[in-house]
């Protein structure tokens, strides 16, 4: 059945009274964006017979992810691609009939560049954001001195150290030394989380490097033998022979946010109705526990329902929260978030000189420049740009360069395009441009993130038929968003968290 017939039918649903009893009838989800329609999405599929309510804000759903069209070339507001490898996008796609309609990036290019002295030069192949699993291409790298390539190499023999948790910055000049950390670690991972790496925390953010150190006693260590073992695989990585580590649908992000509200149908999101407040009541003769308190046009409105799942951010959901539990509330507002901005540019491809060889490119804060990272959206994925066109993506702000979030859109796309001439090579102003400003969307994992996390999941499971659910807890990519989701409508029906994964393939 192709990509048409799933969009067409929505999860058919029995009347309300079908529930088991109980279990709950009626769950309002507060927010609308990727988190809360998988968080909807969930519940339906795992009882149809469920009055499911989402209460976005806005006047479109998605959030953050939003695609549109100017001049032939594909725009993405935030995220232009998910990972593979971790494996909720993945599987919700199938689910939803959009397999057939995930692009690979293209294998000809896949690298990254990282700037040194205004010139683009290729990250060392083998070498994953911490963890180098060959020597040649880092010796030959022209990113680093001969005294930080030997220091990197000497991780080696660096014994691993007894920590629970550590900031990135501590952790990466502790195993890899401060040059290899500043021209290489920090920008890598820069661009993934657009935060001060001094802060972050790495038990919160990249666990699986502790684990190597703790495991194989390093990071050089573990890379060559996981290398090994996945050569006597047969080479097979997690994604499998079918995907490429980063995949988007054929006709950008918002088909996959198009896909969820066609299968969710009529009557269960809830557009331009802002959540005021929440009552929650703990007697057992008021069969609908929670009452959702919504604004709709000039009228105050009530919606009952047996469990709520908010799906906002963590400043948000302390605002809804705080009248019921003042020290869940404060909680929440300790995680920090920053913001940033992207400046969307299509050119001519005679305009720009520098190749294009590779997915783009990050820029360590040690450049003194005022930009984060550039994408090369046309060359990872087809369609972006017309024929003869080159569709770049320029990132700025973040937690380095708060101020730039706030600029005018004419300041940003001078200092853009400025930047790009310099670094690309670009001659003349860009056929189209498109300035997006998001302010205060990225939550900051900054060191005691994980515990803070276990105190605000202990605190809401004290409030019963509650479930908190975004990018603020464990994991900001669209993966994990989907994840949170996906657990957050499984613990309101009391089933497992594993069990999503385990049930895609029968959904």
């Amino acid at each position: 059945m192709g990509y048409g017939y799933f969009l067409s039918r929505p999860l058919s649903r029995p009347p309300v009274n079908a529930s088991s009893e109980g279990l709950p009838r009626r769950v309002a989800v507060i927010g609308g964006g990727i988190t809360g329609l998988a968080a909807a999405h969930r519940l339906l599929e795992l009882n149809p017979a469920l009055e499911v309510r989402l209460f976005e804000a806005a006047d479109r759903v998605g959030g953050v992810l939003q695609t549109f069209e100017d001049s032939g070339y594909l725009f993405e507001r935030s995220a232009d691609n998910f990972i593979s490898n971790v494996p909720y996008a993945v599987d919700l796609c199938r689910r939803l009939g959009l397999q057939d309609e995930l692009l690979s990036t293209n294998d000809a290019y896949r690298r990254a560049f990282v700037v040194r002295g205004g010139r683009l030069y290729p990250v060392p192949d083998g070498f994953m954001l911490m963890a180098a699993q060959k020597v040649w291409p880092v010796m030959t790298t022209r990113l680093l001195s001969l005294r930080g390539k030997l220091r990197l190499l000497g991780e080696y023999f660096i014994g691993p150290k007894p920590v629970e948790d550590e900031s990135l910055a501590s952790f990466a000049r502790r195993r890899l030394g401060r040059e290899a950390f500043e021209r290489l670690v920090q920008p890598l991972v820069g661009g993934i989380y657009t935060a001060d790496a001094e802060k972050l925390s790495l038990a919160a953010t990249l666990p699986r490097f502790l684990e190597m150190e703790r495991q194989h006693g390093g990071l050089i260590r573990a890379a060559l033998r996981q290398r090994k073992a996945a050569g006597r695989a047969g080479g097979k990585g997690e994604s499998g022979a079918r995907y490429s580590l980063f995949l988007a649908p054929r006709h950008g992000m918002s088909q996959l946010v198009e896909a969820l509200v066609a299968r969710l149908g009529e009557g269960v999101i809830q557009r331009q109705t802002p959540v005021v407040a929440l009552e929650h009541s703990t007697s057992p003769e008021v069969a609908a526990r929670w009452t959702v308190h919504y604004r709709q046009g000039d009228q105050q409105c009530k919606y009952a329902a047996d469990a709520v799942i908010v799906a906002v951010a963590a400043y948000h959901a302390a605002r809804l929260l705080e009248p019921l539990d003042a020290p869940l509330a404060g909680l929440l507002n300790e995680i920090p978030y920053a913001g940033s901005a992207i400046v969307s540019l299509g050119y001519r491809r005679d305009q720009v000189q520098h190749p294009l060889d590779g997915f783009g490119f990050v820029v360590p804060a040690v450049e003194g420049r005022n930009i984060l990272a550039g994408s090369f959206s046309s060359v990872k994925f087809v369609g972006r740009a017309p024929d003869d066109s080159v569709l770049i993506r320029v990132f700025l702000g973040g937690s380095t360069h708060p101020h730039l979030v706030e600029a005018r859109e004419d300041e940003l796309r001078a200092i853009t395009e400025q930047e790009l001439k310099e670094l690309l090579g670009v001659t003349g102003a860009p056929q189209v441009c498109h300035v997006t400003r998001w302010t205060r969307r990225m939550p900051q994992y900054h060191l005691g993130h994980l515990e803070r996390v276990a105190q605000i999941e202990a605190a809401a499971a004290n409030h019963s038929g509650l479930a908190l659910a975004g990018s603020a807890y464990r994991g900001v990519g669209i993966p994990d968003c989907i994840r949170s989701g996906e657990a957050a409508a499984q613990a309101i029906l009391g089933q497992p968290q594993s069990a999503a994964t385990a049930a895609s393939g029968r959904a």
